[in-house]
């Protein structure tokens, strides 16, 4: 086992290049998860490489990547068939029918994904030199292509389009569904979406800001945005952007990352991909980071930090966006209660109560009398003249930040002196994954199954059968020859005296 383990991550070292010069997969053909070195469909500019890609112990994706033979870091996976469901390291294959359908099948011959394509005339699936996967029949039609069907990853030339959307990973070891999207909105609007377990909001552009606010526009329906290979990003909504290189041509790919940011890296003569662009300095700022009751502090050194709330600790170690729980439990009798002030915390969103003009009393006194209330939000607006009150029933999205004047309180019961944080830099609390995928045996078909079991009873019921007739005859043998030996015996008329 521990063998196991040290190969495994001894794989992970090394990407998976590209050995093999198969340019396409011929209808009636197949790739097999047990020749993933070798069963790899190649661009005719080698750039990118399409074929089985390990990512735990027996698990594989089917997936597109960049190739880069020069490399000792972990390979850049653009595009992935069934990353909700890796297959097998044994007996899965991709495989392009004669009917013009492309399956990716499990050892148990389960279909774990599909193109869903139909053809009457011969087809084939090339990987085109800007990294989409097509299937194309001898007309030049495409029926199916990669491009539409985007994971978390947009290479050049590729459209976001009303139909498609970024969805990220789940952390940066786990490649299956994460919580964020990257989407047009029913308003034809560019937006960035936390769908976490509990809850979802957005969280850019600047959700207090109006649409024209934020330099966008909602009319133009057409909902179509573009990375091209220069570094400009142009999007229908009136958004715009270009790397800290544009103007020449080069790898680059826009990912929606699993902190919830996105960014555009680029890669200069087969060295370091790095980040050109992000859309969020401050990661804090993105919905979800850190999971509910705790804050998250950002420093452009260090980077996140997320810390649970005095009172509570962390929930899950291997993952903090399922934030912390308290180590107490609050009644409804005010009296029990009091309240720890923080300094410059904030947190977004759900509010219980919205009181302008209020003061800090009012704001404890309407926090005691809901036992749901946990805490509350009270800041001051120079512009207004005034201080507001925002009580909380749920504290998400919070984070600490020497910008933010307010002031929130925590509230707390009286029997319990709670003064340290829990904390923790976000990224070191996030484990590897490993996804093991035991072999499973193909699955009998029930009618099969039944009728070997009705062959069996038969065959157990004729063996029985013959056993009782065979009984039978020895029988009837034996009374047969002693009826003879009577006979015998009273025709010589021997006595014995």
């Amino acid at each position: 086992m521990a063998f196991s383990f040290s190969l495994f991550f001894l794989l992970l070292l090394f990407p998976f290049q590209c050995s093999s010069s198969l340019s396409a997969l011929n209808q009636g053909s197949s790739l097999s998860v047990e020749k993933y070195a070798d069963d790899v469909i190649v661009s005719s500019n080698k750039m990118f490489c399409a074929g089985f890609f390990q990512v735990g112990l027996n698990a594989f994706y089917f997936a597109i990547w960049f190739n880069d033979p020069h490399s000792h870091n972990n390979t850049t996976v653009v595009w992935m068939a069934n990353r909700e469901q890796p297959v097998n390291g044994r007996l899965s294959k991709l495989s392009l029918l004669n009917t013009g359908n492309i399956v990716l099948l499990d050892a148990a011959q389960i279909t774990t994904w599909s193109s869903n394509t139909v053809s009457q005339i011969p087809v084939k699936l090339y990987l085109q030199d800007d990294g989409n996967l097509v299937l194309r029949d001898r007309q030049q039609t495409i029926l199916w292509q990669s491009f539409d069907f985007p994971t978390d990853t947009l290479l050049p030339g590729q459209p976001l389009t009303r139909y498609t959307q970024l969805v990220s990973s789940r952390s940066m070891t786990n490649h299956s569904s994460g919580f964020y999207k990257l989407l047009f909105d029913d308003d034809n609007v560019l937006r960035l979406i936390y769908d976490g377990p509990d809850v979802s909001s957005q969280y850019w552009p600047l959700p207090w800001l109006l649409v024209w606010q934020t330099g966008r526009f909602n009319y133009n329906s057409s909902r179509h945005a573009v990375l091209n290979s220069l570094g400009n990003f142009t999007s229908s909504d009136n958004y715009t952007f270009s790397t800290n290189d544009h103007g020449m041509v080069m790898p680059r790919r826009l990912t929606l990352d699993s902190d919830g940011n996105v960014r555009v890296y680029s890669r200069k003569a087969l060295k370091k991909w790095y980040v050109s662009w992000q859309v969020i300095p401050d990661t804090c700022t993105i919905h979800g980071v850190c999971g509910v009751n705790s804050t998250c502090n950002y420093d452009p050194k260090t980077g996140r930090r997320c810390s649970c709330l005095p009172g509570y600790r962390v929930k899950n170690h291997s993952d903090w966006s399922y934030g912390c729980e308290p180590k107490f439990d609050l009644t409804c009798n005010g009296n029990e209660s009091t309240f720890l002030e923080m300094q410059g915390v904030e947190f977004y969103g759900y509010d219980s109560n919205y009181v302008p003009n209020s003061t800090y009393m009012h704001c404890v006194n309407l926090c005691l009398q809901d036992c749901k209330c946990i805490g509350f939000q009270y800041r001051y607006d120079g512009d207004k003249g005034y201080s507001s009150c925002f009580t909380k029933l749920q504290l998400l999205n919070g984070r600490r930040s020497p910008n933010f004047t307010g002031k929130f309180y925590l509230r707390l019961p009286k029997s319990n002196n709670f003064s340290g944080e829990e904390s923790v830099n976000a990224y070191d609390h996030f484990c590897p994954v490993q996804l093991p995928r035991d072999y499973v045996r193909k699955l009998e078909n029930r009618l099969v199954k039944f009728f070997l079991w009705l062959a069996t009873a038969v065959g157990a019921l004729e063996m029985v059968c013959l056993l009782m007739i065979w009984g039978f005859l020895i029988r009837t043998r034996q009374k047969t020859g002693a009826d003879q030996q009577g006979y015998h015996l009273a025709a010589v008329g021997f006595r014995k005296y």
